[in-house]
């Protein structure tokens, strides 16, 4: 191993190179200083030219950090991420067909690269059928010059099946939080462990350069073992920033590194506005012991909810990056955790995900329509991807869609009658037997047999002048239509609590109900 800055470590990447990126989100273990080193080599020198940049999450402020720095042209060739909604630079590039872009589902992305560091052909999986991943719509391509098929479909014991194909990896960018001299690597302050090591794993399979970035450097032999996340005969080149931030909103939170547990009195309390009552009423669709996954946008807010009513210690949230337990964090730190229970590597928790493991997700939406399909990945002239929304939506029992109404201050329709882009097909749920709801702040509508139904209605409102009137389609009404809990429009406290313990939670296996003489 050995320890170069920056601006050394990035003179190795070379033209058309295929570039791997760990890290996630808003800053969370994102090789910052690389990704700024990579960029400024390119604005001085024209140089390296048409790189490949494949990271399975989003990376990124929203503004010019993560992916942002790469978003230069002549620079890229082609990006192939979970979401471009972190860097909106990258999704410009995209969307004026000056880049080829790829979003794929980031369990896919997440899992492939252990089938890339073992040598495996590919990834197959049912992930991403019948949605604009499936090459039967789109192949998970956002510009018009992505030509090339990165997915096949497949029949496998007679049933239809996704391959995702494998990367050449030339050199790849990762982050921990201490290196010792030999290039082990320990991420004690991250708050998201990522693939790493298979990241690593598969740019070395690849004859790749594995380049790491630290906070600091310890000597040979101090680093305690079972934390070592990159084993050094894994490394090449190391790279410290002692500045590096734990997120890009937060320099270090020790909740989120699992150092210590907050009081829940500690937990932002949301104000009472639509997003607020939305996640309310999402909340009320918790059991006791649900294993739980939120998405990003309103879908964060439950767990702020479940703090406030005293009940995050009787379900169990979590999120696709690796936290299993307590709150997962919401606005740009979304990702991270606080009082999480385990934080376990990426794609260990889509394969718990993909396996059927959660009882409820709740997702936020985009555009839904008569179908029940759901878009998030392309819409408003936007390119923002799926995440772990396929993963997610597909595989969980059941399925809680949050949004708003309508979208932004002109009230723009999000009920239309054809999505842009099908990001969960609602026609595929109901072939496996998924319940579905989609809450509102006006209305709760559900996947019925024959497509969306309005099932509640905040109070005082009228179904056709303040319901149908402002959708694209018309739904078909519930006979028992009801009206939305009033608790959820006021400031008091919902007493979820006591609503909660009266709910009988769904059998999970019958071999638990042991009989009496052997308990």
């Amino acid at each position: 191993m050995r320890r170069v800055t920056a601006d050394e470590a990035v003179q190795l990447v070379k033209s058309g190179d295929t570039v791997l990126i760990g890290g996630s989100g808003g800053g969370h273990a994102v090789p910052e200083a690389l990704l700024a080193a990579l960029g400024r080599r390119f604005d001085a020198e024209q140089e390296p030219r048409k790189i490949t940049a494949v990271h399975p999450v989003g990376l990124g402020d929203g503004k010019g950090l993560g992916a942002g720095h790469l978003a230069r042209e002549g620079l890229l060739k082609r990006v192939v991420s979970g979401t471009f909604v972190n860097s909106p630079s990258i999704s410009d590039l995209a969307l004026a067909d000056k880049i080829e872009g790829y979003t794929m589902p980031q369990g896919a992305l997440s899992q492939l690269m252990r089938e890339i560091a073992s040598g495996r052909a590919g990834l197959l999986t049912k992930t991403g059928l019948h949605s604009f991943v499936d090459p039967r719509h789109e192949g998970g391509r956002q510009s018009k010059s992505a030509k090339e098929d990165l997915v096949e479909l497949v029949q496998f014991r007679g049933e239809d099946y996704l391959f995702y194909k494998p990367f050449k990896f030339d050199v790849c960018f990762l982050r921990g939080t201490t290196a010792d001299e030999d290039g082990n690597v320990t991420m004690e302050e991250e708050a998201f462990f990522g693939e790493m090591m298979s990241e690593a794993q598969a740019t070395r399979r690849c004859g790749g350069i594995v380049i790491v970035q630290v906070k600091r450097m310890a000597r040979r032999g101090t680093l305690p073992a079972k934390q070592v996340k990159i084993p050094g005969i894994l490394v090449d080149l190391v790279v410290v920033e002692p500045t590096q931030r734990q997120t890009y909103e937060t320099a270090y939170s020790p909740s989120y590194a699992g150092e210590l547990k907050i009081p829940l009195s500690d937990i932002p309390v949301l104000p009472l506005d639509a997003r607020k009552i939305i996640a309310r009423r999402a909340a009320m669709e918790l059991f006791p012991g649900a294993i739980c996954n939120l998405g990003s946008g309103i879908s964060t807010g439950i767990a702020n909810i479940a703090a406030e009513e005293d009940v995050l210690d009787d379900i169990c949230l979590t999120n696709e990056q690796g936290m299993v337990g307590g709150a997962p964090a919401s606005g740009g730190d979304a990702g991270a955790a606080r009082n999480f229970a385990a934080m376990i590597d990426q794609p260990y928790q889509f394969d718990f995900y993909d396996g059927g493991g959660l009882d409820l997700a709740f997702l936020s939406f985009a555009e839904i329509d008569e179908n029940g399909h759901v878009n998030v990945s392309r819409f408003g002239g936007r390119i923002v991807g799926p995440g772990g929304f396929i993963n997610i939506s597909q595989n969980a029992k059941a399925v809680i869609y949050n949004g708003t109404f309508a979208a932004g201050k002109g009230g723009a329709q999000k009920f239309v009658k054809n999505v842009e882009q099908i990001t969960y097909s609602g026609t595929y749920g109901q072939e496996r037997g998924q319940r579905v709801l989609y809450i509102t702040e006006r209305a709760v509508f559900r996947l019925g047999a024959g497509g969306v139904e309005l099932i509640e209605i905040a109070p005082g409102l009228d179904v056709q002048r303040d319901i149908i009137a402002n959708m694209g389609f018309t739904p078909k009404i519930a006979a028992d239509l009801k009206t939305m809990d009033a608790r959820l429009f006021k400031p008091e406290r919902l007493k979820l609590a006591d609503d909660l313990h009266k709910r009988t939670p769904p059998p999970r296996s019958s071999r638990l109900d042991m009989p009496k003489a052997a308990q």
